[in-house]
């Protein structure tokens, strides 16, 4: 189902012939680097955490809530935001997300007070919590039919980017010239972004408010349930591992080489996402069912042979493999779910998302202090064999096979 929105022309004329040549790639990289700052953002205070805390005075347990309360941020009003902002026009919002990045990330640099950016963090999870919900509906409404989801594909590569290449060299930059250096620097990059945000991506209008459905509507629509269903589980595994993969590294012999192993990740995530863009608009069932399975299978031997180094790489390998591209295609699916209703699904998958990220580090938390790290793969395969089976039913809604092309 396509939005009578996408049927009128944006305005500057930038996308017009787009529509005919294939994918807009300016204007999705535009989008895709905002992505990247976003994931940046929420990231790098756990990468500079003991110079956060020297300078304002706090344990680094209280620097670490900089995170959480990002989260909270975009967990608490990622959805009336979207609601309240339906009749906007798409670009004037989609540059005061971005731009309220400029300011926060500035203010963070600049901040002395705990208090005052424990605030601007919170705003930060606000403006990020919308522009979630906005990226891939305008990746989808700069594309025809056939490409919206190699485009989604496109606008979502800053996320592996940043986790792979991003966050280190944030890290590595905050631990050489100060921390504040490296949010300084993230404010500038943002500033350039609203540059090319004004010469590359087109505006589009809002939604009529006679279309416009209420949230239960839409989250009774068929397949939304199954998608946020996945989306949960999926990210709920992702981030027990991610958060604690520096403890679950130890026994086999390679807490040194944290950072080769997240390069391992990063790497396999890019080619993830790479083989999501070729394959997505045929192959999106298939490629959500062979995720979940690479994921389970990683999660599996890393339980058996979580202390041969070997085996740890393999492991980490194939479930950046099957991260790298999922962002993408639980977007596609929610989108064509949702239809006409897209933004507001879209700001229920980044509300699921963030609650994933907040119960992974808590239940991880809690099992790594009780259980131990051993128990941890185990726990994502009881995670991921009912994503699969979800996933699996919905055939009908939700992850249905492609219709065969005419």
């Amino acid at each position: 189902m396509t939005s009578t929105t996408d049927t009128l022309a944006p305005r500057g004329g930038h996308a017009g012939s787009a529509r005919h040549q294939g994918l807009p790639m300016a204007g999705l990289l535009a989008l895709a680097m905002a992505g990247f700052i976003t994931v940046l953002t929420e990231a790098l205070p756990a990468g500079v955490l003991p110079a956060m805390s020297a300078d304002l005075g706090v344990s680094e347990a209280l620097v670490g809530q900089l995170v959480t309360l990002y989260a909270i941020g975009s967990l608490a009003t990622a959805i009336p935001l979207t609601i309240a902002t339906q009749g906007w026009r798409r670009r004037p919002l989609l540059l005061i997300a971005v731009g309220g990045f400029a300011v926060v990330n500035l203010v963070t640099a600049l901040s002395t007070s705990y208090a005052l950016t424990l605030a601007a963090r919170f705003l930060a999870g606000v403006f990020a919590g919308l522009l979630w919900a906005l990226l891939s509906g305008f990746a989808t409404r700069m594309v025809p039919e056939h490409l919206k989801g190699r485009a989604i594909a496109v606008a979502m590569v800053g996320i592996p980017l940043a986790l792979s290449l991003g966050i280190p060299a944030g890290t590595f930059l905050g631990n050489v010239v100060g921390w504040r250096v490296a949010f300084g620097i993230m404010s500038g990059l943002t500033l350039i972004l609203i540059g090319w945000v004004l010469a590359k991506v087109p505006d589009f209008p809002g939604q009529a408010a006679e279309r416009r459905l209420p949230v239960a509507a839409v989250f009774m629509l068929p397949g939304i349930r199954p998608v946020l269903f996945v989306t949960l589980a999926f990210a709920l595994a992702q981030n027990l591992l991610y958060t604690y993969i520096a403890p679950f590294v130890v026994p086999a012999g390679l807490a040194r080489a944290i950072d080769v192993v997240l390069l391992v990740f990063g790497t396999a995530a890019l080619a993830g996402i790479w083989i999501t863009g070729v394959l997505i608009d045929r192959w999106l069932r298939a490629l959500v069912l062979a995720s979940t399975v690479l994921f389970a299978v990683a999660a599996a031997a890393l339980g058996l042979w979580g202390d041969v180094a070997a085996v740890v790489y393999a492991g980490v390998g194939l479930w950046g493999l099957s991260y790298g591209g999922i962002a993408t295609l639980l977007q596609t699916a929610l989108r064509h779910a949702a239809g006409d209703a897209g933004d507001v699904a879209q700001s229920m998958i980044v509300t699921v998302w963030n609650i994933a990220i907040a119960g992974g580090g808590l239940a991880g938390g809690i099992v790594l202090e009780t259980a131990g790290v051993a128990v941890m793969p185990w726990l994502l395969v009881a995670l991921l064999v009912p994503t699969l089976l979800v996933a699996w039913q919905a055939k009908r809604h939700g992850f249905p096979p492609a219709a065969p092309r005419v």
